[in-house]
Formats: C-alpha cells, sequence, structure tokens
C-alpha cells in the first residue's frame, strides 16, 4: 500500500529481457525515526532477497497463521494489524526506503515480534524467497493504478501475478485487495474471476464489503474526501 504519489515514468526500457515494473523507485527524504528504523530494526526484522526461501517458522519462532503485504507504504496499516493480531505473523514487502524505515521504527516502538520485512520487488520476493502453499493471506491494498492506458501493463494485477499468488496460498487461503480506483477494480475483478483455482468470496460475485480487519489509512481518508469510491475484492484459493 502507498500513499505517495505517483511519479513521472522513466524512459521506457525496449529490452526484450527487462521485466516491466509494477512500482517507480522514489527517493525519499529520511526522517530521524525512519533512519532509527534501518539502523537499528533490519539487523532484527529484516530478511534478503539473496538468503532465498528461509524456514518462517524457526524465522517467527512458532508456526501460525501468515500474511504477506505486498506494498505496505509507510507501515502503519501493517503495524495496526499485527498489533492487533499477535497471534499471526506478518511479513511486508516494500521498495520505498522511508517507508521500510517507518515500519522498522514502529515496530521498535510498539515492541512488535511477528512482522518481517523484504525491502525489495514483490514479485522476486514470491518466487524465491515463499514457498509454495504456505501463506494464508496475501495483501495488496492500494497498488499504484497506473490509470493511464499506456500503463495499464504496469498494473501488477496480471494474470501471471494472480497465477503465481494461487501458488503460493495454501488452499483456502485469501488473495485480498482494495483499490480507491474504479476501474482498476474492475480489472482486478475481471483478471480474477477467470483466473483458474479462484472462488470469489463476495456472495453475488462482486466485491466484499470493507472487512474490519482492513485498517482505514490516511490514503483511503484522503481518497474518502475527493469523493473516491474503494473496493475491496477477496478470492479464496480452491484448488
Amino acid at each position: 500500500m502507498t500513499d505517495l504519489q505517483q511519479q513521472p515514468e522513466p524512459a521506457e526500457d525496449t529490452s526484450k529481457h527487462r521485466a516491466i515494473k509494477s512500482f517507480v523507485m522514489r527517493a525519499g527524504r529520511m526522517t530521524e525515526g525512519q533512519q532509527r528504523g534501518l539502523d537499528q530494526g533490519l539487523a532484527k526484522f529484516g530478511l534478503q532477497l539473496d538468503a532465498g526461501a528461509p524456514d518462517f517458522d524457526a524465522v517467527f519462532g512458532r508456526s501460525a497463521p501468515r500474511t504477506l503485504e505486498i506494498g505496505f507504504g509507510m507501515g502503519q496499516s501493517l503495524l495496526e494489524m499485527a498489533a492487533a493480531a499477535p497471534e499471526q505473523d506478518f511479513i511486508g514487502v516494500e521498495v520505498h526506503r522511508p517507508g521500510v524505515g517507518a515500519l522498522l521504527n514502529g515496530l521498535m516502538t510498539q515492541n512488535l515480534d511477528n512482522v518481517r520485512v523484504y525491502s525489495c520487488d514483490a514479485m522476486e520476493v514470491l518466487r524465491n524467497c515463499v514457498a509454495d502453499a504456505s501463506l494464508d493471506r496475501l495483501l495488496l491494498f492500494f497498488p499504484d493504478p497506473w490509470h493511464k492506458s499506456r500503463h495499464h501493463k504496469r498494473r501488477i494485477v496480471q494474470p501471471a501475478f494472480v497465477e503465481l499468488v494461487r501458488q503460493k496460498l495454501k488452499v483456502g487461503g485469501v488473495l485480498h485487495m482494495a483499490t480507491d480506483w474504479a476501474a482498476y477494480a474492475e480489472q482486478m475483478l475481471e483478471v480474477l474471476s477467470i483466473a483458474p483455482g479462484y472462488h470469489n468470496v463476495a456472495t453475488e460475485g462482486g466485491y466484499v464489503p470493507r472487512p474490519a480487519e482492513r485498517p482505514v489509512t490516511k490514503f483511503e481518508r484522503r481518497g474518502e474526501r475527493l469523493g473516491h469510491g474503494v473496493w475491496d475484492l477477496k478470492f479464496k484459493r480452491t484448488e
């Protein structure tokens, strides 16, 4: 999740070997607290892509329901979810370093120990660091909508992505997405509705009411002030 404004797209890379990214790396000013989080929190809470797939039971010191959130932004909602569910374990993935620092600082300040963090491309984390059928939930809240038509290929919710997520979810595990862009919500619904191995949790095959377990974010409140709607989708892995 991110409450940062979309930055101008860099020059298009025409290389056939370069994967299309759903995010743009941003430089951001680091606050004292965020820098403290990076300096002191990474050693305890940080996970490394090049270390490969860890044994998460060993990482957390227990076997518990496991949630992975892609793009946690500044980390506030992830902190709230982790604090509200100490019996669950959370893995957060975010490329924006100030956001990673903010989350780490929050974990130390609140003395939470049920969150671990990757600061890299979420697709690489899913491919290389998460075992198949190991997640109870995957959260994707307010991803970059890439609202211009020529940028739609950069949206993370594509058939290949939802198939990769399906592989990583346990049977019965849930992919929970939220967006405040109606057109993106429609695309999410279209892609998931035809994806094999998923069932829409919504009773009428559309969107679910806002779930109580999803914290209301600053980004969402800003969208509401601007008159944006918010759409939540939940799809369960069936096979």
